[in-house]
């Protein structure tokens, strides 16, 4: 979490609807977010969700290599390049005039694929429902408290938290899961922020 990211764009709203679950998986750089996630989703895979996971990235990232005729025609203008073959797909969109990747756009790109859910990694700034993932010796602060979209914290180790987010043990990978897993059936009623006491 601590790569610089803009405020999302106030023009475009994340939409959010009962047929798309989305959750964010925030922290610190060094926590682990993307091991976490490369550990849980054949474990939500075994419950029968299909994820979906949108990734934010540095601004010089590629996922084309120069000389293939995708690359090529990407540079020649098409907007957006989809190279396809019988295993796989990927589609690729030049946005230069963007100062930051747009969650909303992405989600309304991923929204067609019909996921069982979509977990988010990185946006800290967007607002959205978070699963916060803790580790003491990162030697960065729990966020919870100033952020009313974490809903849960997995932590190594006891952290306290307000009333309201539950909290998980991030060395329980089948508890996290478990907790993922029931994600969808609350998302109806987890599409805001908690309500936060005045000081």
């Amino acid at each position: 979490m601590d790569h610089p990211q803009t405020a999302p764009p106030q023009t475009v709203p994340l939409r959010f609807d009962d047929d798309l679950p989305l959750l964010g998986i925030a922290a610190w750089s060094g926590t682990g977010k993307t091991t976490l996630l490369e550990r849980l989703l054949p474990r939500l895979a075994a419950r029968g969700l299909r994820a979906a996971v949108i990734k934010h990235a540095h601004h010089g990232f590629d996922v084309d290599q120069p000389g293939k005729d995708s690359h090529r025609l990407r540079q020649a203008g098409a907007a957006p390049m989809l190279v396809a073959s019988r295993v796989r797909w990927a589609m690729m969109m030049e946005t230069p005039d963007q100062q930051e990747a747009d969650l909303a756009q992405l989600v309304e790109a991923i929204r067609g694929q019909r996921p069982d859910l979509v977990l988010i990694e990185g946006f800290k700034a967007w607002p959205l429902p978070k699963l916060e993932l803790y580790r003491d010796e990162v030697g960065k602060p729990l966020r919870v408290a100033e952020d009313p979209w974490v809903k849960a914290v997995a932590s190594a180790g006891p952290a306290s938290v307000p009333a309201g987010v539950d909290s998980l043990d991030l060395d329980d990978l089948d508890g996290i899961a478990d907790w993922i897993s029931a994600w969808p059936a609350r998302w109806p009623r987890e599409q805001a922020p908690r309500e936060v006491p005045d000081p």
